[in-house]
């Protein structure tokens, strides 16, 4: 039966025994096993030190020789993230006598795979609204190996947008609330907390800037396709299109590619649907703006709108928490529920609501 407590039982650490009692064994990475399982082999190893002279070192000392052999092995390579990849995780706030200490917003982050998930179409714009919320606000309650996952999805993000030019409006977004916030917080260095050497924050907001400039500087390849185009699209199923569209600046976007797209997205009753659905009807009636006209001008309200309130979110998919075993966890990989009915017991987790899970 495994234990989940922070004790000398805790998963990840394997026990053997011998002749002497019990003794841990370190997993290692395939890389040291080798030199690992040389040490191993003998209890005793002589060394040449120098000329003629020889150091003994016992059992002890070659374990320690090989952890700090490791760690270095890890903290050299820059590629290596020594993260969990876990499908779900079980959030507790507080000690019990089966669970020890408390999952923090930085544990999640860690243990929870974000990093394939960006390669998901369906999660990748929910990990970067988790990635935009952290910037403004959490940043510095993250752990230092938290942030060094941060900055490592951050750039697989970069260098997916830049490969696959999807949603670079998101990302710059992202950067630039990321790097407003870096600038306040380098200027303030003694007042708010940063975990590592002001050095590393600088080159790291140097880092953004640098990603900041290669998306403004990013080119759209021209798609060459002889077939059927949308254009060719008759115009009921390219009014069906826009309606499906739930950001304004989408539609904005998309009519700029045509004339016709263009006539499309300046159809009042687009935007009045787009209103509807992310306003009550209170909100927008304290703001109505007329045309000239005397009708009202749906577009203008809706941007206008956006500045007081926010507008609802969607995606292809979100993580789930279970409020019978509370557990956080990606809905397609399941969890393990003890629930009679499992389905009536899940509620989609927002990104805003990933980050209040932890606040205590």
């Amino acid at each position: 039966m495994p234990f989940l407590g922070q004790d000398w039982r805790s998963p990840g650490w394997r026990w053997v025994k011998t002749e002497d009692g019990w003794k841990r064994c370190e997993p290692f990475t395939p890389a040291l096993e080798d030199g690992n399982n040389q040490l191993n082999d003998i209890s005793h190893t002589v060394i040449i030190t120098g000329d003629d002279e020889k150091e003994v070192y016992n059992t002890e000392d070659c374990e320690f020789a090989a952890k700090k052999r490791k760690k270095d092995h890890f903290r050299n390579n820059t590629d290596s993230q020594c993260f969990y990849r876990e499908k779900w995780i079980y959030v507790h706030k507080e000690s019990t006598r089966e669970r020890h200490g408390y999952c923090t917003l930085g544990e999640a982050f860690n243990r929870l795979d974000f990093s394939s998930a960006i390669q998901d179409i369906r999660r990748f714009n929910y990990v970067v609204k988790l990635l935009q919320l952290i910037a403004k606000s959490q940043l510095t309650s993250l752990s230092g190996a938290a942030q060094k996952n941060y900055f490592n999805i951050l750039d697989k993000i970069v260098r997916k947008v830049m490969e696959d030019q999807y949603n670079p409006r998101l990302i710059k977004d992202l950067l630039q609330d990321l790097s407003s916030t870096l600038c306040i917080l380098i200027r303030g260095v003694g007042k708010s907390v940063l975990v590592g050497n002001i050095n590393i924050w600088i080159c790291r907001l140097e880092t953004i800037l640098l990603w900041q400039q290669q998306l403004k500087n990013l080119q759209m390849n021209q798609q060459v396709n002889n077939g059927l185009t949308l254009s060719d699209l008759p115009l009921h199923m390219l009014n069906n299109i826009l309606y499906r569209f739930s950001d304004g600046w989408d539609i904005i976007t998309l009519g700029q590619v045509t004339p016709t797209l263009y006539m499309l997205s300046e159809d009042r009753q687009l935007w009045k649907k787009l209103c509807q659905y992310h306003f009550a009807e209170k909100q927008f009636c304290r703001h109505l703006i007329p045309s000239e006209k005397g009708h009202i001008d749906w577009k203008l309200m809706y941007f206008a709108l956006q500045k007081y309130y926010p507008i609802k979110e969607q995606y292809g998919d979100t993580l789930h928490f279970c409020r019978h075993c509370s557990i956080l966890f990606w809905k397609d990989t399941g969890h393990p529920c003890t629930a009679s009915d499992p389905n009536t017991c899940l509620m989609p987790v927002s990104p805003q609501h990933f980050i209040d899970l932890f606040k205590f």
